[in-house]
């Protein structure tokens, strides 16, 4: 059975950081793509920023210079370092893997989520 496990959210003020991190466990073949994505109140899930298993990145424009994704094979574990955090930054934020096992390729998993709020 596959897992994907977060943790690092809470509460920030404004300007504040956060690390995500997420780790999949199980009998894992390979992992693809990983990324996150947040879902505020009220608003559809968006993309957040992904990384490939090589290492390219991608970032949703309202995050660029700001947020970092980074993974580490060996861990089975993407995180997300996020600076400069503005109230908009305000969501749950889940963890995605596209995971292959021995009797599935690439299938999406999802973690729980993680609240993360931005105020003062």
């Amino acid at each position: 059975q596959v897992q994907l496990v977060e943790s690092g959210g809470g509460l920030v003020q404004p300007g504040g950081s956060l690390k995500l991190s997420c780790a999949a466990s199980g009998t894992i073949f390979s992992i693809n793509t990983m990324a996150w994505y947040r879902q505020a109140p009220g608003k559809q899930r968006e993309l957040v920023a992904g990384i490939t298993s090589g290492g390219s990145t991608n970032y949703a424009d309202s995050v660029k210079g700001r947020f970092t994704i980074s993974r580490d094979n060996a861990k089975n574990t993407v995180y997300l370092q996020m600076n400069n955090l503005k109230p908009e930054d305000t969501a749950v934020y889940y963890c995605n893997a596209e995971i292959s096992t021995i009797v599935e390729v690439d299938a999406d998993y999802w973690g729980q989520g993680t609240q993360v709020t931005v105020s003062s």
